[in-house]
């Protein structure tokens, strides 16, 4: 995680603005008189562009307001003279308008403003003003210029001059740029320079383009052409290897000389504050470095840069210290040189001192002080109201001595504005200063009871400026205390500012400034608050994600809770846009479905209207590689390949793998399979080849997050036929009916043909009597054999044949003809009961001659035939239960208590079933019965609890009665447990509470003469709180209840005699909409309104007993004994098919749908008789 704290750079600038507000000077209020003070003017090389109004700028305050005057090239210029220039309201600034016609041209020339009141003239610096020029290129012959490979070139720009000077850039003649490294470059004067030249550069023709900046035009030279003459052909191919480069083209090697600058040294002036540019440009073969260096140190640090391939060299804001002779090298493998620059550093003005407004009292002392630097050393001028001092009338109170103005015992009326001219010949400053001679009482400009809230432990101050004349003393206090604040953590400032150098908790407070002087004194209050600083206590950390996940970049902040926090999130310094994606939550941020272009740094930006803090991480986004390219085939062989390819990007997760695949186009044109394998780190592989495959080879990168496209394919490559090397795998031999064997196996793929036309040679043979070899040639994977004996062995042979030759001899492989149905069933069977749901079975195994085929199992099919209760519907499905291999015993589970079943066996081979057992019958013993189908809870009041139960849904024998175990609880507590005993014929009872809070658990199981059932367990809801239940019980008794109820009785009676009446008097009711339409005679239900809704399909069966609500009650079991391993078990259809389960149930949900009702079925008649 990187984290970034802003609070001291935040305070660091506020602290830079507040040093530079101490020293400013003192300001005049405005509504008290003052000279004039230039607050605005145009810079003094003014360039404008002709196609705009031209406007020099100059603004000045003062009391009484400033009125303006200008001149031009020296001489008073008449504004009201030319319509064509007007100056601005309250404004000394020009406007010179152009829409009515006119030269701007006309107008150039060196401008000066003077702003003038009562109290003196103020000037602003000379403005040079010129237009901007953009001249066309003179039309010239460009002749084709030849040049031998390997010498220098230089072609000249010559661009028209421009005001200002255009930009130079190259280009061919169809606007394509030139392309530039060391070897050819710009220089610094425009012109294009070749350190050799060769053949490729005869590819393009060279123009040189100038942009000017106003007109935004560029203007393009007539293009060079150029014709290389070589020595030798031109050879791609010996030019791949940069290093034998230039003895391929035979070109000879020479050592660097200088293209510009000329000869071994030369000298280069600058002015202090520009930048100085150093250029050295140097042919050679090959094409020389350039290196720099200052003779007696280093380069300037910090302010050095190498540009145009180390060409040049830049020095930005030079000063005296960085004169000196810098050289440059240029060097290659032949030798080297190099050129000494000599630099020396003038300057124009300077200031060391500029002078400051003066404010005096009567009778007070002052100066002025204009101190400047330069080389040469600047001379300085003193002007007063414009005019040179010299020339000024005499003033006793004021000595002019160089540099300094002194003035004594100043009296009112003695207010002017003095100019300090610092010039040499590179340049010149100009400062206005104005003495004012005032007498003012003090007075605090700043509003009154400022609030100051500042970060603690951070820099700050309390700002109280003020005025008067004579100058006021100023001091601080706090919180009304008698000490003036000045010392320790506290620094009071001459323009009224106190500072703190850290601000804490206890320095909260209410803070007065006091300014005094012989006039009077005026104070001021600055409240100030110290907030606690903003922190990111867990800021985002650097994150490598897979591209689909979903990051989370922690930003939990801290801050003080009176200010208003605001979390921002930039992403590669810039806002981040919140899509949908994007989730900003309180304390981070989610990125959803991560992408490539969501990589890049996170910064979380937290901040108050004091200060700030941020916290930055990079997010590295894993993608899938990106596909190889660059497929080569070299080394080529009969069975073999040499592959070589570009790997792709890895998407900032290493390359593991390298997938090749191949694509042939006689067997599977279009199908892709993979070849091999590779690791991440090779780029070439070596590839094994079948014979007679016209190969087409892609490449697919794999990383962590997965794998790449496929490469573009490579060239394709055939290889020569052979014969085949494999036989086919898989073959097998089986009959698909009694008198036939079909042989079977897997093909060669296309890699193994090795030739074509294809074929398969197919032998078999009985084995049990050795007879003669058969054999039969195909082409498809498949031969059946007919009039085949039933289930006899074969031995079988499947050899491959191709134009070349034949395969290998093949192994042989046993295969048997097809089977018929078992001849005989199992004999006697024998049940043994062990329980209520599962009998033991024997039978004595069929003889293996008669099974005429592979023996599979032995079968048992049953089925329920009736129940022991009386009068109850079941169903015979058949189901059966499987004993797989020669065996004779199995056991049966799953069989419904109480019951009379039907069983025969079966033995079964590949073919099907033999024939069936004679049936067998036999009884399950009683067993318990399931739970009871439900159980309801109904609480009328506080003292009484209603039960009310149906039967099981399995009684599984004949019901004996219901037990009941109840408890009360109440949380965690629990009372003691109840039983009760009923009898069979019980489906209700009624339990009187204990207390009214508590709720019942209760516990409900059906019972036969085997035992008790399974459990039916529920607990009583909770009841409301007592108010609202008698509220309930009671609303019956309200008066306006009882009152609501007979206003609606009332109301429908009127609504009933309405419609009688309405009746009566022959209103019409639509009855059908056809009234001719006759009714159906054979619908008998319509006459009568009602309707049969029966479904023969769903009628119940015969001897079957429905309950009141129409539906079929089935009494079934799941009761099932372990199956001691043996056997399977499943079920048929009634077409016969299995399906899995030994049983076929009645949808239990018509039973559970129906539980509302209170009826008793005839079933449970039938339970209370038995």
């Amino acid at each position: 995680m990187v984290m970034q704290r802003h609070h001291l750079t935040c305070a660091g600038i506020a602290f830079a603005l507040y040093l530079h507000h101490l020293i400013s000077a003192i300001e005049v209020p405005l509504d008290l008189p003052q000279p004039p003070t230039i607050t605005k003017q145009s810079v003094k090389d003014y360039i404008v562009d002709p196609r705009d109004n031209i406007f020099i700028e100059c603004e000045a305050k003062g009391n009484p307001i400033p009125i303006f005057s200008w001149t031009r090239n020296g001489k008073f210029f008449n504004v009201a003279k030319d319509p064509k220039v007007s100056m601005r309201r309250r404004s000394g600034t020009l406007v010179i308008d152009f829409h009515s016609g006119g030269r701007p041209e006309d107008y150039e020339g060196e401008y000066q403003c003077f702003a003038r009141n009562d109290y003196g003239t103020a000037l602003s610096s000379k403005i040079h003003l010129q237009v901007s020029k953009s001249p066309l290129w003179p039309k010239e012959k460009v002749d084709v210029i030849e040049v031998d490979e390997g010498a220098p070139l230089s072609l000249q720009c010559n661009p028209p001059p421009g005001l200002p000077s255009p930009v130079i850039f190259w280009m061919s003649s169809s606007m394509e740029p030139i392309h530039q490294d060391k070897r050819v470059s710009q220089g610094q004067n425009g012109d294009l320079y070749f350190s050799n030249v060769m053949l490729q550069d005869a590819q393009t023709d060279y123009s040189c383009n100038a942009r000017f900046h106003f007109t935004h035009t560029i203007q393009q030279k007539n293009p060079y052409t150029l014709k290389v003459k070589t020595k030798k052909p031109h050879n791609e191919t010996s030019l791949r290897n940069h290093t034998d480069m230039y003895s391929a083209r035979g070109i000879t090697e020479t050592t660097p000389s200088f293209m510009y600058p000329y000869g071994t040294s030369s000298s280069q002036m600058v002015l202090r504050g520009v930048d100085l540019l150093l250029e050295c440009i140097a042919s050679g073969v090959p094409a020389p470095d350039i290196m720099w260096y200052k003779k007696g140190g280093e380069l300037p640090a910090g302010k050095t840069k190498m540009e145009n391939f180390n060409k040049a060299l830049r020095i930005s804001n030079v000063s005296e210290e960085d004169s000196g002779e810098y050289f440059c090298l240029a060097s290659n493998k032949m030798g080297s040189i190099r050129h000494t620059i000599s630099v020396r550093v003038k300057a124009a003005p300077y200031w060391l001192d500029e002078p400051q407004n003066l404010i005096l009292a009567p009778g007070e002392d002052g100066r002025l002080v204009c101190r400047a630097n330069g080389n040469p050393k600047p001379t300085i001028q003193w002007l007063v109201n414009g005019e040179p001092i010299e020339a000024s009338p005499p003033n006793p109170s004021r000595e002019v001595a160089g540099d300094t103005i002194v003035f004594r015992d100043t009296q009112i009326g003695s207010s002017a504005v003095y100019q300090c001219n610092a010039s040499n010949e590179h340049g010149y400053l100009l400062a206005n200063a104005f003495v004012s001679v005032l007498d003012v009482p003090p007075r605090i400009l700043a509003p009154r009871n400022q609030l100051i809230r500042v970060i603690q432990n951070n820099r700050t101050r309390l700002d109280c400026p003020f005025f008067g004349s004579p100058i006021p003393t100023l001091r601080w206090f706090k919180n009304g205390q008698g000490n003036t604040l000045d010392g320790g953590n506290y620094k009071a400032h001459e323009n009224g500012s106190l500072e703190m150098n850290m601000a804490r908790k206890e320095d909260q407070g209410i803070y007065t400034c006091v300014a005094t002087n012989i006039l009077g004194k005026a104070e001021a209050q600055v409240r100030l608050e110290v907030k606690d600083p903003t922190r990111i206590v867990r800021g985002p950390e650097d994150q490598v994600v897979k591209r689909g996940s979903m990051p989370r970049l922690h930003c939990r902040v801290k801050h003080d809770p009176t200010l208003k926090l605001t979390v921002t999130w930039l992403k590669d310094d810039a806002p981040l846009y919140m899509g949908n994606r994007m989730k900003k939550e309180d304390d981070g941020l989610t990125i959803y479905g991560v992408a490539e272009k969501d990589q890049g740094d996170y910064t979380c930006v937290a901040s108050t209207e004091l200060d700030k803090d941020l916290a930055k991480a990079y997010l590295t986004v894993l993608e899938r590689p990106d596909r190889p390219r660059d497929l080569e085939l070299t080394d080529l062989a009969e069975r073999s390949v040499q592959l070589t390819w570009i790997p792709g990007d890895d998407n900032n997760s290493p390359i593991t793998d390298y997938i090749v695949q191949f694509e042939e186009d006689r067997f599977q044109p279009g199908m892709w399979h993979n070849h091999s394998r590779y690791p991440g780190n090779v780029n070439s592989a070596t590839l094994s080849l079948s014979p007679y495959v016209n190969y087409q080879f892609r490449v697919i990168a794999v990383n962590e997050v997965g794998s790449s496209l496929p490469s573009v394919p490579s060239e394709r490559y055939q290889t020569n036929g052979a014969r085949p090397e494999f036989n086919p795998t898989g073959v097998q031999g089986a009959g698909t009916q009694k008198n036939n064997m079909e042989i079977t196996w897997m093909p060669l793929n296309a890699t193994q043909a090795y030739g074509p036309n294809l074929r398969y040679i197919v032998r078999w043979r009985r084995r049990d009597i050795r007879g003669s070899w058969y054999n039969e040639t195909v082409k498809t994977p498949r031969h059946v054999v007919w009039n085949t004996p039933i289930y006899v062995p074969y031995e079988i042979k499947v050899q491959a044949e191709n134009d070349f030759g034949r395969a290998p001899e093949p192994d042989t492989v046993i295969g048997y003809s097809g089977e018929d149905y078992p001849k005989a069933a199992p004999t006697d069977v024998r049940i043994r009961i062990l329980n209520s749901t599962a009998i033991a079975l024997t039978w004595t195994r069929v003889h293996l001659d008669t099974i005429q085929g592979q023996l599979k199992e032995y079968r048992a099919y049953f089925w329920r035939d009736s129940s022991l209760l009386k009068n109850l519907w079941v169903s015979k499905k058949r189901q059966y239960v499987s004993f797989p291999g020669d065996r004779n015993r199995g056991i049966v589970s799953r069989l419904f208590p109480y019951s009379n079943y039907k069983l025969e066996m079966v033995v079964t081979n590949g073919r099907g079933d033999g024939p069936r057992s004679e049936i067998k019958e036999f009884p399950t013993p009683e067993g318990v019965p399931s739970s009871p189908r439900y159980l309801r809870i109904r609480q009328p009041n506080l003292e009484i609890i209603n039960l009310e139960w149906d039967h099981p849904e399995h009684p599984n024998g004949v019901l004996t009665g219901y037990n009941l175990r109840y408890q009360a609880f109440n949380g965690s507590k629990t009372g003691r447990t109840l039983v009760e005993n009923f009898s069979p014929n019980q489906t209700k009872f009624t339990i009187q509470r204990t207390d009214p809070i508590s709720r019942y658990r209760f516990f409900l199981r059906a019972r036969t003469q085997v035992g008790e059932g399974e459990t039916l367990v529920e607990e009583s809801p909770a009841l409301l709180n007592e108010a609202y239940t008698k509220n309930q019980v009671d609303i019956a008794t309200q008066g306006w209840f009882i009152g609501l109820m007979c206003a609606i009785a009332l109301l429908v009676l009127i609504l009933l005699i309405v419609c009688f009446i309405k009746r009566s008097r022959g209103g019409k009711y639509p009855v059908r909409d056809n009234k001719d339409e006759h009714l159906n005679p054979e619908d008998k239900n319509v006459e009568d309104g009602s309707f049969d809704y029966s479904d023969e399909d769903n009628k119940p069966l015969p001897n079957s007993q429905t309950s009141l609500d129409g539906t079929i009650k089935q009494q079934e079991s799941d009761d099932s004994l372990v199956d001691y391993g043996e056997g399977g078990e499943g079920q048929f259809n009634e077409d016969g098919s299995f399906i899995g389960q030994y049983t076929v149930k009645k949808d239990k949900e018509e039973t559970e749908g129906n539980e509302s009702s209170e009826a008793t079925s005839p079933v449970n008649a039938i339970y209370s008789l038995a």
